[in-house]
């Protein structure tokens, strides 16, 4: 059977340039609405993955996003506010994408071709059997994730894919496939629309749920947040005013000394016996 892309596929519009800025506004959210639901779809798999990849973290284990364009940007995004909102050592949640940080801005020409570059670019981070290998290509045909993705499985580290079309080849390389159909997308092939959507949803989930595992959420709140700008001090003397009955000035010298909202509060605690 021949491999048929979805995300390929002609859109469900046409005469775009024909229609007003409220008729395309309108018919992009209408398709926008389907992302949800192709992305419960795929939650049996994503539980799996996040399940693998919390056993694996607590033993010292990585995430690795691995992507090209669209998809290797969400990856590396997703991966850049890790640190800010949980307080993990970005050495934790890595995004590689094909033709490297300049790639992040502009086109690097045939980066993604390369079958053999992925799998180098792990091996920069020494990547071993506890870390897990995230492929995300909407088409679930891009060499360079392919070639990544089969290199990590040949040497037994976990491997997963976020994709919009099933039964691609990127889903036969990789342990767990998640495939979120979308799809035809608006604009024909363009795949920074509902592919791209699904995509950082994923990702947002796959971390989140991760860290919150790891302890790194307590209740509902960031509590491991790094106090980068005046809005999160703020916040972090919120949480501490409700949690410790502080006054706020005071909460906001206990957060400041300590660092963050978790270790604040287990100095406040372990200090006044609490």
């Amino acid at each position: 059977m021949t491999f048929v892309k979805i995300s390929e596929q002609d859109s469900l519009y046409n005469d775009l340039e024909k229609k007003s800025v409220g008729e395309l506004l309108h018919d992009i959210n209408n398709e926008d609405k389907k992302v949800a639901f192709a992305v419960e779809k795929a939650l049996p798999a994503i539980e799996k993955l996040v399940t693998e990849i919390v056993s694996r973290m607590k033993r010292g284990g990585r995430i690795f996003y691995i992507g090209a364009g669209t998809s290797g940007r969400l990856g590396v995004l997703d991966a850049s506010e890790i640190p800010p909102t949980f307080g993990m050592e970005p050495t934790w949640v890595i995004g590689l994408i094909a033709g490297g940080d300049r790639a992040l801005r502009n086109p690097v020409e045939k980066a993604e071709d390369d079958t053999t570059q992925g799998w180098k670019d792990l091996q920069e981070y020494n990547i071993g059997k506890l870390d897990t290998v995230i492929g995300i290509a909407a088409s679930g045909t891009t060499p360079y994730v392919i070639g990544a993705l089969d290199d990590a499985r040949r040497h037994g580290i976990l491997t997963a894919i976020i994709t919009s079309n099933p039964d691609s080849p990127a889903s036969h390389a990789a342990d767990i496939a998640i495939e979120m159909v979308v799809g035809p997308e608006y604009v024909t092939g363009s795949s920074r629309m509902k592919s791209g959507t699904g995509q950082k949803m994923i990702c947002n989930m796959i971390t989140t749920a991760t860290m919150i595992q790891l302890g790194r959420v307590k209740g509902n709140k960031m509590v491991n947040m790094q106090l980068s700008n005046a809005k999160l001090v703020d916040r972090g003397t919120r949480m501490l005013v409700t949690e410790l009955g502080l006054e706020y000035e005071e909460a906001r010298r206990l957060l400041l000394l300590h660092g963050s909202v978790k270790k604040a509060s287990d100095a406040y605690r372990e200090e006044n016996h609490v």
